[in-house]
C-alpha cells in the first residue's frame, strides 16, 4: 500500500501498489539534469495523485514504470 495525500477530500488514502505506477520527472538545469521520482494513482472518486519520493524508495516499489 502507498499513502498519498488526497487534496478534495483533504486527507490520507491508501492505494494498492498495483494500481500505481513509478515516473521520472527530468529537468534541464544549469548543473545538468535533474531527476525527480514519484509515484501516480487514481483515487476512487477520480482525482488523480502523485507523492515524489526517494530514489531508494523508487526502487523498491514493484509499480510498473510509466
Amino acid at each position: 500500500m502507498v499513502k498519498f495525500y488526497n487534496v478534495k477530500k483533504r486527507e490520507s488514502v491508501e492505494v494498492d501498489e498495483s494500481s500505481c505506477y513509478k515516473v521520472v520527472y527530468k529537468k534541464e538545469t544549469k548543473k545538468g539534469v535533474q531527476e525527480r521520482y514519484a509515484v501516480r494513482a487514481k483515487d476512487d472518486d477520480g482525482t488523480n495523485l502523485t507523492k515524489f519520493i526517494n530514489k531508494a524508495t523508487f526502487d523498491s516499489l514493484s509499480c510498473p514504470q510509466q
